[in-house]
């Protein structure tokens, strides 16, 4: 009994001691767990941070955005005459850069050529007619892809919604839209384009193409 009080009067005292100081007896592990707490949050900023710093590197930014075939699209863009970056911006939205595309429409290839539209680029730039296998090589493709781009830009004046437009939807149809106001033929006014592919067609490619030159200008 006597070794029982004892063991009592200590307890007793431990617990007045605690509630003097205004601590619980578990109070040290709660403050271990605030002190882990805060050091997660603090930890937790410095790695979003450092996420952030990279995710808007150029160079990050680069790998997840890259431009294939670059040499062969700045050697054609050159010969006729047009950005580059608009060429490779075209070709992400048309294939991802994906040379054995075809479209549920029969397009072709990189930059997403319907059979009819190169041949009759073909006879434009004085070419033999290009068998499917053909229309489908990189080098063929982006070469009468990017004619067929400067064409669109000298119809349309350089104005390059409408452009882009016409290369998605065909020059005849946006030609009709913009006589009969349909679309103004401006960026602004993008959601006035009556075929949703268009719509979005004309909104990813001007976003790629500015993109583009940011990352790689």
């Amino acid at each position: 009994m006597a070794s029982r009080d004892h063991r009592g009067l200590r307890v007793g005292r431990i617990r007045a001691r605690s509630n003097r100081s205004g601590q619980s007896p578990r109070g040290g592990s709660t403050l271990k767990r605030t002190r882990w707490a805060r050091w997660r949050v603090v930890l937790s900023v410095v790695l979003l941070a450092g996420l952030m710093d990279l995710v808007f590197r150029p160079d990050f930014l680069q790998f997840v955005y890259p431009i294939y075939y670059q040499p062969i699209i700045e050697h054609e863009a050159t010969a006729a005459n047009v950005d580059p970056m608009l060429v490779a911006a075209i070709t992400r939205v048309e294939s991802h850069f994906r040379e054995d595309d075809i479209s549920h429409a029969g397009a072709v290839g990189l930059m997403q050529l319907l059979p009819g539209t190169a041949s009759w680029i073909a006879v434009q730039i004085g070419m033999p007619q290009p068998t499917a296998i053909q229309l489908a090589q990189p080098s063929i493709n982006i070469r009468f892809g990017t004619w067929y781009i400067s064409y669109l830009l000298k119809m349309f004046h350089g104005r390059l919604p409408e452009a882009i437009a016409a290369y998605n939807a065909g020059p005849n149809r946006v030609s009709g839209w913009l006589q009969s106001n349909v679309w103004s033929g401006d960026e602004v006014s993008i959601e006035d384009i009556p075929v949703l592919e268009t719509r979005h067609f004309v909104a990813r490619v001007l976003y790629t193409y500015r993109l583009f030159h940011q990352l790689y200008e």
